[in-house]
């Protein structure tokens, strides 16, 4: 089946799920930090008290997510969405009124856990049980909405600051989620139901079975996993979050760096499509230890970055590793692990990388404040993410020698 034939017999599904990434974008890292200037400006914080808030928020996100996370497999994907963009408008609402600083790591928890926690959550598991045999291909379009929102959000909220104060635009944001609510409702009025789905053997994992996540938590395997799942949530979300440090550090006015993100984002749909159909191809297991080498490299790139021309050389590198990261990551659990519980097992997947996406703030924030420049902590980063790549492909070997070549 080529692609326009599958996005037309599967649009309702993959609108759906293509709207729950994209209304994740107000929960983000690369949105929240538009303002970044500006709350520190406002609430008179160094670099390290607002990473550190921003640290604690998402850290209360991520331990949240491991016990919320698993609703996916008890609730219909179209209630909890709806619960969700609800929870996502009201926080921005508060960032928007919120006068006192003690209380921004909770406006960010709000934030990180309706947006990029769960609704990016439910993205996944949706499209993962809803789908098998082109489940990367069903992913790859399904993420559009995080490409479209990393694209055109930061450069037109950019834009409006110059005529608008950060308050009222966090108001702005506060009505997409609402206006959104409808339309879910119309597009899950029939929800496919994973009681509908086959349970053949294509939907277990290796051993022949649907994993348990005490199951999982007892491989070894999966903890030589840790790493990918965790770097590139710490070190992109370090990237985006310190977007207007690095521009200013690096002699750019923000607006010319955030001009760049459509490079990023542009490489990573076309990444996205091509890692799909190879993750479909080939199996996600044999791309999972070498997807993340281009963003080391990015990650390098950056660090020695000093025109806008290398800029647009590391986002597109990053914009690669990205395409994966929305298809061969997602696609990988439930190859490996089976459908029947992926809610679960995936939450607590999710958990580690939104972890990731909140030390990488705090830890980067705290070392500029210590005179660590950004550029050598982007260096550092790169050399961790290829010992990731390793430790991946060990697991992989790890696996194979434990249950076989499935």
């Amino acid at each position: 089946m080529n692609l326009l034939s599958f996005i037309n017999e599967n649009k309702t599904w993959l609108t759906a799920g293509s709207l729950m990434s994209l209304s994740s974008s107000f929960g983000q890292t690369f949105f929240i930090s538009i303002f970044a200037g500006h709350i520190i400006a406002s609430f008179n914080l160094t670099n390290g008290d607002w990473g550190l808030f921003y640290t604690i928020g998402t850290g209360a996100s991520a331990v949240c997510m491991i016990y919320t996370g698993s609703l996916a497999d008890k609730f219909k994907a179209r209630d909890l969405v709806v619960t969700m963009l609800i929870m996502l408008s009201l926080a921005s609402v508060f960032m928007s009124i919120l006068s006192v600083a003690i209380l921004l790591p909770f406006a960010i928890f709000c934030l990180r856990f309706s947006g990029q926690g769960m609704l990016s959550h439910l993205c996944v598991v949706s499209i993962s049980r809803w789908f098998s045999k082109q489940r990367g291909k069903a992913l790859a379009v399904s993420t559009l909405g995080f490409a479209f929102g990393e694209a055109f959000l930061p450069l037109l909220f950019v834009a409006l600051l110059s005529s608008f104060s950060w308050r009222t635009l966090w108001i702005l944001a506060a009505i997409v989620p609402l206006t959104l609510i409808p339309i879910f409702r119309i597009l899950l009025r029939q929800e496919r139901s994973p009681s509908n789905l086959s349970m053949s053997k294509s939907l277990a994992g290796v051993g022949n079975k649907n994993w348990t996540r005490k199951e999982v938590l007892r491989s070894k395997s999966f903890w030589l996993y840790t790493p990918v799942m965790l770097f590139p949530g710490m070190f992109v979300t370090a990237v985006f979050f310190q977007q207007y440090y690095l521009s200013i550090s690096k002699g750019w006015t923000h607006i010319q760096f955030v001009s760049l993100f459509p490079v990023y984002t542009f490489t990573s749909v076309a990444s996205m499509f091509v890692l799909g159909w190879a993750s479909d191809k080939f199996g996600s297991k044999t791309l999972l230890a070498i997807y993340q080498v281009p963003l080391a490299i990015s990650l390098l790139t950056f660090s020695v970055a000093n025109n806008l021309i290398i800029a647009a050389l590391a986002f597109f590198l990053m914009g690669v590793s990205q395409g994966g990261n929305a298809t061969v990551f997602n696609a990988f659990w439930p190859e490996i692990y089976g459908t029947k519980n992926i809610g679960s097992i995936k939450a607590l997947i999710a958990s580690i990388g939104v972890f990731g996406s909140a030390v990488g703030p705090g830890i980067s924030g705290l070392l500029i404040d210590y005179g660590f420049n950004f550029s050598y902590q982007m260096s550092m980063f790169g050399i961790c993410t290829c010992v990731g790549c390793l430790l991946a492909a060990f697991a992989s070997l790890t696996l194979q020698w434990e249950y076989g070549k499935q």
